[in-house]
C-alpha cells in the first residue's frame, strides 16, 4: 500500500518464539517461561477483582503497583511507571529520546526487538559487536547517542556486565543508558542504585520471567521522576487493565514465594549446566532462567530438531553469531532431566 510509510513497508518485524498449539505435549523450554505457577496471591487477589469492578476503568496510574514496587525498591513512587510488559516501556523510551534520524545503539547479539522499535520510530540504529571475552567492542570514549540499551543479564547469552563496567558505560554516553533487567531475579547484581547516583540511567524488569506472569503482560522502569513525567505523557492513559494492576501488586507482596520460585530455578539451572559439561557441551555461565550451550559439533540446528522431534522445544537462532548453538530454558527438574536424555540419545554429532 503506497500510503504506508517506506520504513514501516521495508522492515521485517520481530519474530517472537515459537508458540504450538498443543503447548501441553510439548516440553516448552524456548520463549524462558516460569515452570512454577504465579504466587497464591496473585490467583486469589484476581478472582477477588473479577466481577462488578470490571465494568469500570482501572486507575489510570496504576497506583497500588507503583506503591509495592517502590516499598520493595526502596524508591518513591514518582520515580516508577507500570507497563504492558516492558516493551511498552522500551518503545515509549525510544518515543520519548529518539527522533527520527537520531541514533539508538545496543549490543549485539542481545534483544533484537530494541531495533525493530527504533526502525518504527525512523531513528538510526547502530549495534557494538562482543569479544570472545564477552567485553563490548568499538563504543566511543563519547557517545551521543540519544539511548543505549544494555541487556544485562545479557539475552541470549546469560552473561552478566560488572556494575563498574555499567556505571563506565553510562559515565562516556550523553544520551541514556537504558539497562534492561529483564532476567535480573535470576542474578547476583542489579543497577537499581546506579538509578540514583546516575541521572541518565534507567531500568526495565518484567513480570514474565521470575514473578510467572508472562500471560498478563507486566513491566516496569525506574528512572528518575522528570523521565518518568516524560513516559506518562507518551503512554496510553489506561495501559494496564485491573486485573494486571491487581497481579502485579498481589506479586510484589509475596517476596518469600518469589524468592523461593527462583531459588529452585537458579539451583535446576546449576544441575543442567553440569550436566550438560558432563556430554560435551559448552555453556555460558548464566544468570538468566536460561543457558546457552552448544553441542560438541557446534551444530545448534542439528540438536534443535533432534529436541524437535521428541516433544521439547529450544530456542535456536539462524543468526551466524548464534547458530552454533541453543538458547535452553529452565524448566523443572523433571523436565531438563528429561532434556538431558534426550541430548544424549541426539548424540554428539561428528
Amino acid at each position: 500500500m503506497s500510503a504506508l510509510r517506506k520504513n514501516i513497508a521495508d522492515m521485517a518485524g520481530y519474530v517472537p518464539g515459537f508458540q504450538p498449539e498443543d503447548a501441553a505435549s510439548y516440553i516448552k523450554l524456548n520463549t524462558n517461561e516460569n515452570p512454577y505457577p504465579p504466587s497464591p496471591r496473585v490467583i486469589e487477589a484476581i478472582n477477588a477483582e473479577v466481577g462488578e469492578g470490571l465494568r469500570r476503568y482501572p486507575d489510570a496510574a496504576s497506583r497500588l503497583a507503583r506503591e509495592e514496587a517502590g516499598r520493595l525498591y526502596g524508591f518513591d513512587p514518582s520515580w516508577i511507571i507500570m507497563a504492558n510488559g516492558s516493551d511498552e516501556v522500551l518503545n515509549n523510551l525510544i518515543r520519548a529520546f529518539a527522533g527520527e534520524g537520531e541514533e539508538v545503539a545496543y549490543i549485539h547479539p542481545s534483544y533484537s526487538y530494541y531495533g525493530t522499535l527504533a526502525e518504527i520510530q525512523g531513528a538510526k540504529v547502530r549495534t557494538f559487536g562482543l569479544s570472545e571475552a564477552f567485553e563490548p567492542q568499538g563504543i566511543p570514549e563519547r557517545y551521543d547517542a540519544k539511548l543505549f540499551f544494555l541487556t544485562n543479564p545479557n539475552a541470549p547469552l546469560g552473561f552478566t556486565y560488572s556494575q563498574k563496567y555499567i556505571a563506565d558505560l553510562a559515565g562516556r554516553l550523553s544520551g541514556v543508558l537504558v539497562v534492561d533487567e529483564a532476567y535480573a531475579d535470576f542474578a547476583e547484581e542489579n543497577s537499581l542504585e546506579l538509578v540514583r547516583s546516575l541521572d541518565n540511567v534507567v531500568v526495565t524488569r518484567t513480570f514474565s520471567k521470575s514473578y510467572s506472569l508472562a500471560g498478563m503482560r507486566l513491566g516496569l522502569a525506574i528512572a528518575r521522576p522528570e523521565v518518568i513525567a516524560a513516559l506518562n505523557k507518551i503512554r496510553d492513559h489506561y495501559n494496564l487493565d485491573r486485573l494486571a494492576q491487581t497481579a502485579a501488586a498481589a506479586a510484589l507482596s509475596d517476596q518469600e514465594y518469589f524468592r523461593g520460585c527462583v531459588a529452585k530455578i537458579k539451583e535446576t539451572r546449576a544441575w543442567f549446566t553440569a550436566e550438560l559439561e558432563k556430554i560435551g557441551y559448552h555453556v555460558i555461565p548464566s544468570s538468566g532462567n536460561y543457558v546457552f550451550a552448544s553441542p560438541p559439533d557446534r551444530d545448534g540446528t542439528r540438536v534443535y530438531q533432534g529436541l524437535y522431534d521428541r516433544k521439547i522445544l529450544v530456542r535456536h537462532f539462524t543468526d551466524p553469531k548464534l547458530s552454533h548453538g541453543l538458547r535452553i530454558s529452565i524448566g523443572t527438574k523433571e523436565e531438563m532431566e528429561r532434556t538431558v536424555q534426550a541430548l544424549v540419545e541426539i548424540g554428539p554429532g561428528r
